[in-house]
């Protein structure tokens, strides 16, 4: 189960908005077949790992280790319980089950009533460590939300004079742009993308193209920048409000610039804005920043996972600009507490990886 779970990351940034899973074939204590789900609408890895088996009839009587129930319904592919059971697998084991609703143990019975015997629950609390943004969107209709910042040693994102190019190193940098070829999304705020005038793009292309955010209330962004200029090469979306002017709206549409508006405060936009990019198939979104918008974030209490580039450098200042802005909190025992799940030496510098 461990190798069908460790299989399944491999479909990273591909199968989204599907579940990652992986499936090992056992026979006679021998592993004799592995799949992964590669990439949205292509085959799953039931299927995957039944043919990647050198004689298909080695099959009957085997044990299919799963890290997600097998699927019962016909979508974009054809059930995987079926495939099971005309495979003539004799056992099956899975990780956790899939709530997503056209499943939801439907999957499981299926392969009881062909009288396969079943097991629920091997290293359950790691599939669904997994497969935290998948379900997450599934049960909240909300994407995975990672906050992602480079700092120093002592917890500056930039000097005092606002210079933060480069605080990481090229190995960190490099790490960087291939998790945002594997997302749905990168965010930011007015205030990065007019100081640094970015790309948000990945570097090079990775599975996906992410749309590039920008909650811009006052549409601020220069129709010269180098997002609205590239807007052929990935999706940009200012998060504005109704009170943008009409010319300038108008300038932004011809440019091929999408526009979200919404009311509210920044919290109820942040929510808005998360609850659209979930309803047209993102599952997880990066947020770059500024120290504003990520404290903004913080408040609106939409920050699953962050993702820290740690570099040994130290920058000091009173002045000089931490990760997460206003408001934060005024007392300890109200502020987040966060589990270290995933840590990485990228040259001198130290990637940590949090959950809540």
């Amino acid at each position: 189960m461990r190798e069908a779970l460790e299989l399944a990351t491999k479909g990273a940034g591909g199968a989204e908005p599907n579940p990652l899973v992986g499936c090992v074939l056992v026979k006679s204590n021998q592993v004799i077949g592995r799949g992964y789900h590669a990439s949205y609408g292509s085959s799953h890895a039931e299927v995957e790992a039944l043919r990647s088996l050198a004689d298909q009839a080695d099959a009957r009587g085997s044990t299919a280790f799963v890290s997600l129930e097998p699927c019962s319904h016909f979508g974009k592919t054809p059930p995987c319980a079926d495939a099971l059971i005309a495979a003539k697998v004799s056992r099956v084991v899975i990780a956790q089950l899939d709530p997503f609703p056209q499943v939801d143990g439907r999957g499981l019975e299926k392969l009881q009533q062909a009288g396969i015997q079943v097991e629920v629950g091997l290293l359950e609390a790691e599939a669904r460590e997994l497969n935290a943004p998948y379900l997450k969107r599934l049960t909240t209709g909300l994407p995975w939300v990672i906050a992602k910042w480079a700092m120093s040693i002592d917890g500056k994102i930039a000097t005092k004079t606002g210079e933060s190019q480069w605080i990481s190193c090229e190995q960190s940098r490099a790490e960087a742009h291939q998790v945002r070829g594997r997302l749905d999304a990168i965010l930011v705020g007015s205030g990065t993308a007019l100081a640094d005038d970015p790309l948000l793009t990945a570097r090079p292309p990775g599975n996906r193209v992410p749309r590039r955010v920008v909650f811009d209330s006052q549409a601020r962004l220069p129709l010269t920048s180098r997002l609205v200029g590239s807007v052929e090469e990935a999706p940009v979306i200012l998060v504005t409000t109704e009170q943008v002017a009409a010319a300038r709206e108008a300038e932004f549409l011809k440019r091929g610039v999408s526009l979200w508006k919404f009311p509210g405060s920044e919290g109820e936009r942040i929510a808005a804005t998360l609850k659209r990019l979930a309803a047209e198939g993102a599952t997880n979104v990066l947020v770059e920043g500024g120290p504003k918008l990520l404290g903004q974030f913080a408040a609106a209490e939409q920050i699953d996972e962050l993702q820290i580039y740690v570099a040994p450098k130290i920058i000091g200042g009173d002045s000089s600009p931490g990760p997460i802005g206003a408001p934060g909190w005024s007392q300890l025992a109200a502020c987040p507490t966060l589990r270290l799940v995933d840590q990485q030496q990228l040259g001198p510098d130290l990637k940590l990886v949090y959950r809540r």
